[in-house]
């Protein structure tokens, strides 16, 4: 019997606020710009809010609820980024969910020894390549800081790096507006020009506010050089709840969308149509340590929420997930690395950084444990892309051919969808007759073995005029 059905797709969805709760956090937070203001005190950019409408009082900025609304209708509802060969391959926009790694790491990981180390501009070529092999990882960051490089250039010599070993659209920071400048002119060179950015910006500059309310003038710099030479801006507070915003997590959401959005006030104000991307790492404060948890459940449920405001504003979002407060791949990265990864893509949208390489609160890469992230990411997204129902789904007509007491390994419908089904290189499913056979490798063996091979990956080089060019580049840098 030949039954038309058309196909019916669903991808699993998770909201943790409801329609009334985000009304709720929306008008608490034009309350906060309103009422309490930010603190700044950049000259040109307090200039260009009161112009725009705000009320300045000294350093005291207030911005009124139309100027944040006014803001939210200019900005795009969606970022296009492209990798260094022009390939448009990150689409920012509500629905969608692009993972990355992290930034601004201290120290590193030996895969082979375990020892911890100062992290180095070779170890940033490490981790670059194994982004850049990785295909979960669908854009990359800068990972960590170049502990053997002169201070005043570390950034851009990480950033080149970065560039040099990875294909796919970067998000960067770097200390100021000098260092920008010269990032902006590697990537247009590495990406054939302005024309050719423009089409599909190669880079974003990741952008903090200070929690609670106020903003830093070197940052202001930076924010206002992106949003005029068009490359996407990142403004991404970090409120710890208890500590930097309040111990309830609604009031930490409200502070830390409160602060997003009064960078993209200031944005669209410079520039209206400026490419914004709309977030906040909000977390807790744990009170046994201190520490700024990156492993907490708390935080993935205020990024939850985060990103439903987003797609309530219709702004592109950038998120957290996939990192640990854990010092090694051991069991408890494995645990918080798959529970944030699996709430950030059911939410679904936005990039979501740190997913792989921020490990103890945010000072440690671990090249194993990036592999091991892209393997969670396997299991994630098999799980998102759902169960599609169709007429060669429901398989009616292959459960009659075979028949009662039969069975389905010989059927042609098996062999065109056997292969549908996902097999991991690293969890392993076979007994354990075999599995001694094979050498009795245990998890970590299988684990290094995988990351050994991810290392040994081989990017596309950069043309050798192009090498040359940046060389004479780095000469100059101050």
């Amino acid at each position: 019997m030949d039954i038309q059905l058309p196909e019916i797709n669903f991808k699993p969805r998770l909201n943790v606020i409801n329609k009334d709760q985000i009304k709720q956090i929306h008008t608490a937070s034009l309350e906060v710009l309103e009422r309490i203001g930010v603190k700044m005190t950049h000259p040109r950019a307090v200039e260009l809010l009161e112009s725009a409408g705000a009320n300045v009082d000294g350093d005291r900025v207030r911005i009124p609820s139309w100027m944040v609304e006014d803001a939210i209708r200019k900005a795009p509802s969606r970022v296009v980024l492209g990798k260094r060969n022009g390939e448009r391959s990150v689409f920012i926009e509500a629905g969608k969910t692009w993972f990355g790694p992290s930034l601004d790491c201290i120290d590193y990981l030996d895969p082979m020894t375990s020892e911890r180390k100062r992290f180095t501009s070779e170890h940033c070529r490490v981790s670059a390549t194994i982004a850049d092999a990785m295909p979960n990882f669908d854009w990359s960051m800068i990972i960590g800081m170049a502990d053997d490089q002169p201070p005043d250039i570390a950034d851009r010599v990480i950033v080149r790096q970065a560039l040099t070993y990875c294909e796919k659209p970067l998000v960067f920071c770097c200390k100021d507006t000098n260092s920008e400048r010269d990032i902006y002119e590697m990537a247009l060179l590495i990406c054939g020009g302005k024309e050719n950015f423009e089409k599909a910006p190669t880079i974003v500059q990741y952008s903090e506010p200070i929690s609670p309310l106020e903003y830093y003038d070197p940052a202001v710099d930076k924010m206002l050089f992106s949003v005029e030479h068009g490359i996407p801006l990142i403004n991404f507070p970090a409120p710890q709840a208890c500590g930097s915003a309040p111990a309830t997590l609604a009031g930490t959401i409200v502070q830390g969308s409160a602060e997003s959005l009064s960078g993209l006030v200031l944005a669209q104000a410079a520039r209206p149509g400026a490419a914004f991307i709309y977030g906040a790492f909000t977390t807790i404060m744990d009170m046994k340590t201190s520490v700024f948890s990156y492993g907490a459940s708390e935080m993935s449920l205020m990024v939850a929420a985060m990103a439903q405001m987003a797609e309530h504003y219709n702004l592109p979002f950038f998120g957290t997930g996939g990192c640990t407060d854990a010092k090694f791949c051991d069991p408890q990265a494995a645990v918080e690395a798959t529970f944030q990864c699996f709430s950030s893509a059911a939410v679904g949208t936005g990039l979501i950084h740190d997913c792989s390489s921020w490990m103890d609160h945010g000072s440690l890469v671990s090249p194993a444990f990036m592999v091991l992230v892209n393997e969670i990411l396997h299991n994630v997204k098999q799980y998102m892309n759902g169960i599609p129902v169709s007429a060669e789904t429901l398989a009616i007509d292959v459960i009659e051919r075979v028949g009662p007491g039969g069975h389905y390994l010989q059927d042609e419908h098996t062999l065109a969808n056997f292969n549908k089904v996902r097999y991991s290189e690293l969890f392993e499913r076979t007994i354990r007759q075999e599995w001694e056979a094979d050498g009795s490798k245990s998890f970590e063996d299988r684990l290094r073995e995988m990351t050994v091979k991810a290392m040994a990956h081989e990017p596309a080089a950069l043309p050798d005029d192009v090498v040359k060019e940046i060389d004479t580049m780095q000469q100059h840098w101050k």
